[in-house]
């Protein structure tokens, strides 16, 4: 583990795949500590697959954590986690942080699908998800997160997620909702009293030929075209579970005509 300081927990977890040359996919580092626990799990076909299990609670008030994953020519990563996140209130004072740096090479792909992030009453939570892509890479990026448990008022949430595709910035968005958030977010402009939120990104080379149309997906999900071979699928709902069916069926409807 990085440490345990009087501003809290410090942990990092790293992972690296690549094309092992054989149709496959290797991971050449699979490193992680404290509270963070990497597990590789059997994959299926080219597939490496990864589940992010907690070893601890947390990220509590003062933590720092760091994930690191970076897919390499030819790699096929799936990286998910085995239960939801829960940020917490800890005996540190201040907000905690999660920073995800994500990087994909041409001929690559990275499925990012973790469990929702939920903010518990009394919790202070930064989260920051950095994506380099190259023009040929792949991704299919998921992020949930929900406001209290049952019957809760949630903490304070602030997330940004920047997406970068050959060294262009082609998505840069930040949300901050619950104690000490700006007035309005849970207004009808941002989450009209949902208590449930997602964004889901999917970047293909394929879409520079063929862009996708913005559109209405179910009730409460839209789909937005980026600058560049990628889209955006912002989602509200009113709890986790009818949130995960609009993400879903809105990557259903990405998908290829011959898939």
């Amino acid at each position: 583990m990085d440490g345990v300081n009087a501003s809290g927990v410090r942990a990092t977890a790293r992972i690296r795949a690549r094309g092992d040359g054989r149709g496959g996919t290797s991971l050449p580092v699979l490193e992680s500590d404290g509270p963070l626990a990497l597990r590789r799990t059997r994959g299926s076909g080219a597939e490496a697959r990864v589940v992010l299990v907690g070893a601890m609670s947390g990220p509590h008030g003062g933590d720092r954590f760091t994930v690191r994953a970076e897919a390499e020519q030819g790699a096929r990563l799936r990286v998910g986690s085995a239960a939801a996140t829960l940020a917490l209130p800890g005996q540190h004072k201040g907000e905690a942080r999660y920073d995800v740096r994500l990087t994909v090479a041409d001929g690559a792909e990275l499925y990012w699908l973790p469990e929702q992030l939920i903010s518990v009453r009394d919790s202070e939570l930064r989260v920051s998800t950095q994506v380099d892509l190259s023009a040929g890479a792949r991704l299919v990026l998921r992020e949930e997160q929900v406001l209290g448990r049952a019957g809760e008022e949630p903490g304070g949430l602030a997330g940004r997620l920047t997406l970068r595709i050959a060294g262009r910035t082609v998505l840069d968005q930040e949300l901050a909702c619950g104690a000490g958030a700006p007035g309005g977010w849970d207004g009808p402009a941002v989450l009209a009293g949902h208590r449930a939120v997602g964004q889901l990104v999917v970047a293909r080379p394929e879409f520079a030929d063929v862009p996708v149309d913005a559109r209405v997906v179910g009730e409460g999900a839209v789909v937005l075209p980026l600058a560049g071979p990628a889209v955006l699928v912002s989602a509200v709902a009113p709890d986790a579970l009818r949130l995960r069916r609009l993400l879903d069926e809105a990557l259903a409807s990405l998908a290829p005509a011959s898939a």
